[in-house]
């Protein structure tokens, strides 16, 4: 395990900077120690295929040790085997859960789709909210899953296969396009953005932040407003919508939602969930919910909007 002060040499310069323009000196603290070490694996019971209790019970037919989620009774921290080794198992083959970050799951019960409704998943790939929503639907109603990427789109339409899912359609398209296409016909929306994944970023895992820059964060945030009109576009009146990346600065976060409670007729709306180590949002974006990197969450940040009549 790293000490923060070696995490701070190996992380990008700037991004370490402006951390600290960002948040407390103890919270800056905290954010690194949460990307010293490995993080736990995680997974999601399907419901759809089997009830929390019977897959504790299979995992355990396995020997595979976890602890249960305490705001998510669906969820479960793994504490003696990887990735790899649950894949093995047949219950994983048989799409009976889901590997699945903690923060990951966050945004799908903030939105709390329901049986019956129309839902657009914006930027869906590789399908863990998409599935996530389905198995709380009970497979009744109807979801979107968009994605811009071939490969990724594959990848989607595969996971929702295994899982289960029968009330999701697949499309291979630029989300920008979607509100134009389908206005006001989703009940919610989901936009999981693309951003510069800094809530992701593990000290001795280069590949988590090689590809990070400030430009990178500016172009992020300049995509996710378009998607983010769509969404809104596309949404019914009175629609929810979520929007949620797992990056830490405030451009990609704060800075976009002010600027679609400026620029479209949306109300911010307050976050209910209690879940540990989560900060509220900063200025204006009080009502919104930022989770910190931990040994067993990746930094995550939401927002649930609104839009008015």
């Amino acid at each position: 395990m790293l000490s923060v002060l070696e995490v701070k040499r190996k992380l990008p310069g700037t991004f370490v900077e402006n951390l600290y323009k960002t948040y407390t000196p103890g919270t800056v603290d905290k954010i690194l120690a949460g990307m010293c070490g490995e993080r736990s694996t995680t997974l999601r019971a399907n419901t759809l295929k089997i009830p929390i209790t019977e897959l504790m019970q299979e995992l355990k037919n396995e020997g595979i040790k976890f602890n249960r989620v305490l705001w998510y009774q669906d969820a479960l921290e793994i504490k003696n085997a990887n990735e790899k080794r649950l894949q093995t198992l047949s219950i994983y083959e048989e799409g009976k859960f889901y590997l699945q970050s903690l923060s990951s799951m966050v945004p799908p019960l903030v939105l709390q789709p329901k049986e019956g409704e129309k839902i657009l998943d914006l930027t869906a790939a590789p399908g863990s909210k998409t599935t996530q929503m389905a198995m709380m639907m009970n497979n009744k109603g109807y979801i979107l899953a968009n994605e811009l990427d071939k490969i990724r789109c594959e990848r989607l339409a595969y996971n929702l296969q295994k899982q289960g899912v029968t009330i999701a359609e697949v499309q291979n398209k630029r989300g920008e396009k979607i509100g134009e296409e389908k206005p006001e016909f989703f009940d919610k929306a989901l936009l999981d953005a693309p951003c510069s994944g800094e809530g992701r970023f593990l000290a001795n895992q280069v590949t988590t932040y090689k590809n990070w820059s400030i430009k990178t964060v500016s172009q992020c945030a300049k995509i996710q407003k378009k998607l983010l009109k769509s969404a809104y576009q596309a949404l019914k009146p009175k629609g929810i919508l979520v929007y949620s990346t797992c990056t830490l600065n405030q451009e990609e976060n704060e800075e976009v939602i002010q600027w679609a409670v400026e620029n479209l007729p949306v109300e911010l709306e307050k976050i209910s969930l209690e879940i540990p180590n989560t900060l509220p949002g900063f200025e204006n974006c009080k009502q919104a919910m930022r989770m910190l990197p931990s040994k067993i969450q990746e930094g995550f940040f939401i927002a649930k909007l609104r839009k008015k009549e």
